[in-house]
């Protein structure tokens, strides 16, 4: 039965490659291995059906008389003008006559269209292109070539063809000639621009720039000279350089009074001052780390040290390139990969997270290259509250990688998916990526604490029930209004194109939730906008009332003021006027033989006053007796009719006869002006 079995899949990879034309046996039994070999399934996975070939299984009967006649299979493929030969298919044949006829085993009987059928309905592929912040849609026939694809993109992204690389082909690398037939792609595809010889836009200014950038993350690429390692290590630009140092003291035992620092700019004098505010190159600045040379330290301390270092990094080197050298990863793994690796993943007993994930990122770098996801450097709280807090436009899914190095799958996992350029690239466009080490079983305690604090237990119980095997695991968590939720947990056991497809899966349902928040945001905040100025015009209302109201107290205070003042002058006028009154001679009588002077004086009202006086007597008699009325000589002035002369210019001394005011006389009162 295992014979049959063994001779049955033999044929099914000999139909598999005829029909499809590939030629790559281990990629023709990974696809077939896909599809449970189905070859039906695995076909219409590679050439979908209106590319004209006939998708049925028949049976031995139909087989033969089915659109070939009563041919059989072999004679069917020999006149068909196109069936390519190969190897493969040789091998079918041989197969075919060797093994006798089964009643129960399927037949597949590929059809070949003439070519104006096949131009005329040649498959359309879609491909979405990422370059920075941009996405870019692009629709073509497969007879088109990868040129194609960059001439469409040069006009949309204003990027020359010759500086573009194009990237995300599973086939790896392919240049601008190759034909899309040629690559077998799905429908949907998923693509990435790289534009290394163009810089990224500098901002308007510098202080806009370092504000931009506040809210940022750092990639740190620091060289340990000594030991001949690079660290790759992502930090927030809040961090100082005081406390980058100390982190990199705890990598390599460098306290931070011996470290010697190639790279810094000239700015970063002060240890204080923040990554932000630093001047280094954003995202990503290399620096040189090394000993400071110090007679206390002795050669044999430096070999010692450096000895240390290079083997451990030897160790790791033939550890990652084993798979590729042809070693089967079960004898790589048999005895546990901690016993491979001298160095965890993560410390045990790490005294913060920030700490673990430091060590867990530069341990990762040295293992699988410095091209891998950019894990964030704090606590799981922290890095919550970077996805899911912040503005609606803003917020982005959490990943969070599980490893552990007892599973198998870890090693192929890392390599292949987590360091693919298609998948570091969308993870750091799309997620904040957060890892942890669960190979400990005092760290896989430590996360499930974490993880039931944040996420409820619910997913601290779906974590502890998987087993060693199914690890390392990426769960996929969606903020919510109420709770955070696991839209998806991705075991080891998958592939590139299943990674990213789950990916793209769960950032349509993240999108749709964001649009809906983005929405929910910018009503609310159009309802605060509109209280705001309600709030504004109020307060500038009760303003005016309350300036009104002081203008009117004030002017009421004022005429209050200004009617005591009248009040006092015309009290003080008439005590004026009293003592004047009281103070003027008696009137003369007629019959007394002195001379007497009959004055009538005419007031500005038409009134008449009239009074006798002495010619012998002062004008300022005269003056006091009009004062005494109520007319003041600093407000009016004493005139005669003809000819008009102003009796108060003068000398009041003189007598009333020296005035020419004898024996009688009319004067009339004037205001001064």
């Amino acid at each position: 039965m295992a014979s049959d079995s063994n001779m049955d899949r033999e044929m099914i990879l000999a139909d598999f490659q005829a029909c499809t034309g590939i030629d790559n046996i281990a990629e023709a039994i990974t696809l077939l291995e896909l599809n449970n070999w189905d070859l039906v399934a695995a076909i219409n996975g590679v050439i979908p059906q209106e590319n004209g070939i006939l998708q049925s299984n028949f049976s031995s009967e139909a087989s033969q008389t089915g659109p070939f006649g009563p041919h059989s299979q072999s004679e069917a493929t020999a006149h068909t003008p196109s069936a390519p030969p190969s190897s493969a298919s040789a091998s079918a044949s041989a197969s075919s006559s060797s093994s006798p006829p089964s009643t129960s085993s399927p037949a597949f009987c590929p059809v070949q269209p003439s070519r104006h059928i096949v131009e005329r309905q040649s498959r359309m592929l879609n491909f979405r292109v990422e370059y920075r912040q941009r996405s870019i849609e692009v629709v073509l026939e497969e007879a088109s070539t990868v040129g194609d694809i960059k001439t469409i993109l040069e006009t949309e992204l204003q990027v020359p063809v010759s500086k573009m690389q194009l990237k995300g082909w599973k086939s790896g690398d392919v240049s601008d000639s190759t034909v899309l037939r040629s690559l077998h792609l799905p429908k949907n595809n998923s693509l990435y621009v790289l534009t290394p010889d163009i810089a990224p836009l500098a901002s308007t200014s510098q202080s806009s720039a370092q504000q931009g950038l506040s809210n940022q993350n750092y990639l740190l690429v620091i060289s340990h000279r000594e030991a001949q390692r690079d660290y790759s290590l992502n930090f927030p630009a809040s961090k100082t350089i005081q406390e980058v140092k100390r982190n990199i003291s705890d990598l390599t035992n460098i306290p931070v009074r011996h470290q010697q620092w190639d790279g810094w700019p000239a700015s970063a004098s002060d240890d204080s001052i923040t990554l932000a505010a630093s001047g280094i190159s954003y995202p990503c600045h290399h620096l040189t780390v090394c000993r400071r040379s110090s007679p206390a330290l002795t050669v044999d301390q430096t070999d010692e040290c450096t000895d240390v270092h290079m083997v451990s990094d030897s160790e790791g080197d033939d550890f990652e390139d084993a798979p590729e050298f042809g070693v089967d990863e079960s004898e790589i793994f048999g005895m546990g990969s901690s016993s491979c690796r001298k160095s965890p993943m993560m410390p045990e007993n790490s005294e913060n997270e920030g700490d673990a994930l430091l060590h867990f990122t530069a341990e990762f770098s040295r293992r699988y290259g410095d091209c891998h996801p950019v894990f964030y450097i704090g606590s799981l709280e922290a890095a919550s509250q970077e996805a899911f807090y912040g503005k609606a436009r803003d917020r982005k899914l959490l990943a969070i990688y599980l490893h552990n190095d007892e599973s198998v799958l870890s090693n192929v996992f890392c390599s292949q998916m987590m360091c693919a350029d298609s998948i570091v690239s969308y993870l750091s466009q799309n997620f904040i990526t957060w890892a942890w080490d669960v190979t400990k079983e005092a760290n896989k305690a430590r996360l499930l604490t974490m993880c039931t604090r944040h996420f409820g237990s619910v997913v601290a119980q779906t974590i502890r029930t998987y087993k060693t095997d199914q690890f390392p695991l990426l769960l996929i968590v969606m903020g919510k209004r109420t709770s955070n939720e696991v839209l998806n947990v991705i075991q080891g056991n998958t592939t590139v194109d299943e990674l990213m497809m789950r990916l793209m899966g769960a950032m349509e349902i993240f999108s749709a939730q964001q649009q809906e928040d983005i929405k929910d945001e910018d009503e609310r905040e159009a309802r605060e906008t509109v209280k705001r100025e309600q709030d504004e015009a109020y307060r500038l209302s009760l303003e005016a009332d309350r300036k009104k109201r002081e203008a009117q107290e004030r002017e009421e205070a004022e005429q209050v003021r200004q009617e005591r003042i009248k009040k006092e002058q015309e009290e003080e006028r008439e005590a004026i006027r009293l003592s004047l009154e009281q103070a003027l001679p008696p009137e003369p009588n007629e019959e007394g033989g002195e001379p007497i002077s009959k004055l009538r004086i005419r007031t500005p009202s038409g009134e008449f006053l009239e009074r006798l006086f002495l010619g012998s007597c002062k004008l300022q008699v005269l003056f006091d007796f009009v004062a005494s009325k109520g007319y003041p000589s600093d407000e009016f002035k004493l005139l005669t009719t003809f000819p008009r002369k102003n009796i108060t210019q003068l000398d009041p001394a003189w007598s009333l006869v020296e005035a020419k005011l004898f024996p009688q006389e009319t004067l009339f009162l004037e205001a001064k002006e």
